[in-house]
């Protein structure tokens, strides 16, 4: 089960005209839509925090910096990945960016091709995310008897098996399946098990 998917947006914020434009034409070169931002206020008015993708931060912009705009996105709960880029990096500004949930901190000049892959690790995460909240709220409106049966199914249980187990039918335990299926928004056992993985394995790590 995936849920329901918009365009990956990647939102970029620095003051620099030249490297925003320089940044977004790199990032549309491999198909991604950036929305280009001249500051964190600017950010701010156009945001969706119902978008997938990720963020990038300069660090020493006017108004407000990277770091500030960065804590305050924390503190309204936007869970966009944010990838800070500074051209005056030291090992402070980086521990507080990463303190403060950044999955990545690029030095500039960017490496193009290690800004591409850090982007694509951070959107494939935010998705996985993303997918991740959704199975655990569609599994929260299972029953009881309907999470043993699928518990049952996960360990690789006939319905034979699952109805001697539970004390039921095996009728019973075919009524539960469906009802299963039809809530999980799943079609076949594929997508039940990848739904069911997404909520019980540990998540990944933020990319690196």
């Amino acid at each position: 089960m995936t849920p329901a998917r918009r365009e990956p947006t990647v939102y970029l914020v620095d003051d620099d005209a030249a490297v925003r434009d320089a940044l977004a034409f790199l990032l549309g070169t491999v198909g991604l839509h950036v929305r280009a931002f001249p500051d964190g206020p600017a950010l701010l008015h156009g945001l969706d925090p119902g978008d997938l993708g990720c963020l990038l931060l300069d660090i020493r912009m006017p108004h407000v910096s990277g770091l500030q705009l960065q804590a305050e996105l924390r503190a309204w709960g936007v869970d966009l990945p944010v990838v800070i880029m500074t051209g005056h990096g030291n090992v402070d500004l980086c521990r507080r960016a990463f303190q403060q949930g950044a999955v990545d901190f690029l030095e500039k000049p960017i490496d193009e091709t290690a800004l591409l892959a850090t982007v694509q690790r951070a959107i494939h995460a935010h998705l996985r995310q993303r997918e991740r909240l959704a199975a655990r709220a569609h599994l929260a409106r299972l029953t009881e008897r309907e999470r043993e049966v699928l518990q049952g199914l996960m360990n690789g249980q006939t319905g034979k098996q699952s109805a001697r187990q539970l004390g039921i039918s095996v009728r019973t335990v075919e009524t539960h399946r469906a009802s299963i299926f039809e809530k999980l928004e799943v079609a076949s056992l594929a997508e039940l098990m990848r739904t069911y993985l997404n909520v019980t394995e540990p998540p990944e790590g933020p990319p690196g």
